[in-house]
């Protein structure tokens, strides 16, 4: 890979930028072959554009990141940080002449600290890993998105990342108590704490949290960690209807049930997980609801939950009885994504999340949706908090098919608004959604968020052209 770069063909600008580079990084850190730094360009959204990196670099220290960020202000060139380019809003895509900072090689877990509770560590840890980690403690990190045996902290950070158990736990934000942030310029600033509380000053940590990388480079963070909760229970519930799984939803949460997980899978995915993995689910199915409970006493809460979807209707209700029936119950809901994409080969994943009260008529305007468009659309939800992933299933090879999966993708995040709901509830922005965004919140409120932005990067180079 460095004799690669080497021998690349360098003009004048990519040249001096490399050098430039080299003066604080080692040589297997700079990769300018354009073979390589092509790899680099994009992350895993459709329909997102992508421009050509300058170069890439793979920084391992805060002292490195800075000197980049210096080199990028002098040169007035365009940064893109990247952790696992994991996402699904284009937020990590190059554009044309940046640099592209991946931040994967700074993947130390510095501390954790069972009496204090929390975890410092650099923005390439994977997530898994610092789950195993401070489970060794009996602790626990409680974000976990899906892609959490892949995607970096870093990342999380980036789009305020969620999971399947922010039902109970919360998504990322909640557990972030003080970042280091190198600045556009290279300046290195500290914000938030290490303990319980702290209220001095604007919290800028949460201001962080979620920009996308367009308002500094984070190179620490100081997490918040929890007790390991005991092993889930899970419930499995059909019903011959959306409508009558989301009353069950409401019921559950009215009810004042805490649930570690709360998921629901509409018809198109429970057929595609069926298609492709012979799990047996009955074809007759509408809808099916996941449910468990990490509490002292699981397999109580689990009855007190069945009873409540039998009475909103369900025509069967399976609790498991121990951790290995959980993950069977679980596995039709962690296969339905890979699921949806055999279904066409291509899939554009959404992510609008609607208040819990409105979570079946989303389900049902995504049905009259795909109707209209002639697509398979299958919804699965992190019902509990309303966040919905419409996944759009097309033929990337059909022109047609992919004009009409855009439409019917834009039309459900103008229904998810209609709906008192908003065009992302863990994804991010990036470039997908750009338009969207200034829908959602105005003009007033895109003017000042232009105006936070301006503060924080003077210059325009920190992931541009993503968010606004």
């Amino acid at each position: 890979m460095i004799m690669s770069r080497i021998e690349a063909p360098r003009d004048e600008v990519t040249g001096n930028l490399v050098d430039r580079l080299l003066a604080g990084l080692p040589a297997d850190a700079v990769l300018a072959d354009p073979d390589v730094t092509a790899s680099y360009a994009n992350d895993m959204a459709s329909f997102c554009p992508a421009g050509t990196p300058a170069v890439v670099v793979l920084p391992r220290t805060v002292e490195q990141v800075q000197h980049v960020m210096r080199t990028a202000t002098e040169l007035r060139l365009p940064v893109v940080p990247q952790g696992a380019r994991t996402g699904l809003s284009g937020g990590a895509n190059a554009t044309d002449g940046c640099v592209v900072l991946s931040l994967t090689r700074m993947d130390r877990i510095l501390e954790i600290s069972p009496v204090d509770r929390i975890a410092v560590v650099e923005p390439g840890v994977v997530n898994a890993t610092l789950s195993r980690a401070v489970g060794e403690h009996g602790l626990s990190y409680p974000p976990d998105p899906s892609s959490w045996e892949m995607c970096t902290i870093g990342g999380n950070i980036g789009t305020a990342s969620g999971g399947l158990c922010c039902v109970k736990y919360g998504v990322t934000a909640e557990y972030v108590l003080g970042l280091d942030v190198v600045l556009a310029d290279g300046r290195l600033m500290s914000t938030g704490r290490r303990t319980a509380k702290g209220v001095a000053g604007y919290d800028l940590t949460r201001l962080f949290v979620g920009s996308e990388g367009s308002l500094g480079i984070v190179v620490r963070a100081v997490l918040a960690l929890r007790p390991q909760p005991p092993r889930q229970l899970v419930l499995a519930a059909e019903f011959a209807s959306a409508a009558a799984a989301c009353d069950a939803v409401c019921r559950i949460m009215a009810g004042g049930h805490v649930p570690s997980l709360l998921e629901l899978m509409d018809r198109t995915t429970v057929k595609a997980v069926n298609d492709l993995t012979r799990m047996g689910l009955p074809e007759s199915t509408e809808a099916l609801l996941l449910a468990a409970f990490d509490t002292t006493d699981p397999a109580a809460d689990l009855a007190a939950v069945g009873a409540l979807c039998t009475e909103a209707g369900a025509t069967q209700v399976v609790p498991a009885e121990d951790a290995a029936e959980s993950e069977l119950l679980l596995k039709a809901r962690r296969s339905s994504l890979v699921a949806l994409e055999a279904v066409k080969g291509t899939t554009m994943i959404d992510d609008v999340c609607v208040p819990r009260s409105r979570l079946g008529d989303l389900i049902e305007g995504v049905e009259r949706i795909a109707d209209k468009h002639r697509l398979t659309i299958g919804v699965v939800a992190h019902a509990g908090d309303g966040n919905t992933h419409p996944t759009v299933c097309f033929d990337a090879q059909d022109p047609d098919e992919c004009r009409r999966a855009r439409e019917s993708f834009d039309e459900i995040m103008a229904l998810g608004l209609e709906l008192g709901g908003t065009i992302t509830g863990e994804h991010g922005v990036g470039v997908l959604k750009k338009e969207w965004l200034a829908r959602e919140i105005g003009p007033v409120g895109l003017e000042m968020q232009r105006a936070v932005k301006q503060v924080f990067d003077p210059l325009g180079i920190l992931n541009p052209g993503k968010l606004f």
